[in-house]
């Protein structure tokens, strides 16, 4: 069963995207902080990794650097997401794979993490 890590401080977030992805088969973990970032998916171990941008204490920025400079979780896709409508910009700044614009459609939401998976596979 494929895992996503998700870290976003609203709590109708989480269980918005837990549902959705529990419903496709999915296992979720949901985190409101990214304190110990690397340590929670050192423990998790996901296949993808979605990314709130203003997730505390670090911020999705620093904490998706933090990931992706670290040589045991660097390979785990990142999706950056966020309601900012410079998404794509903040996503390419924190170094992440993808980037998604909240509020975002169910089917699109589901198509990217079907690409990250597939894609994290085929590297």
């Amino acid at each position: 069963m494929k895992s996503v890590l998700i870290f976003d401080d609203d709590p109708d977030i989480l269980e918005l995207c837990s549902l959705i992805l529990e419903a496709k088969g999915f296992k979720t973990t949901g985190e409101t902080t990214c304190n110990n970032v690397l340590g929670i998916i050192k423990e998790v171990q996901p296949d993808v990794i979605l990314m709130d941008n203003w997730i505390p204490d670090l911020g999705g920025i620093q904490a998706t650097q933090l990931i992706k400079k670290d040589p045991v979780t660097r390979h785990i896709p990142v999706i950056f997401f966020s309601a900012n409508n410079n998404v794509e910009n903040l996503s390419h700044a924190a170094g992440a794979d993808y980037h998604l614009q909240k509020p975002f459609d169910i089917a699109q939401f589901e198509n990217l993490i079907t690409k990250a998976l597939n894609e994290s596979v085929a590297v």
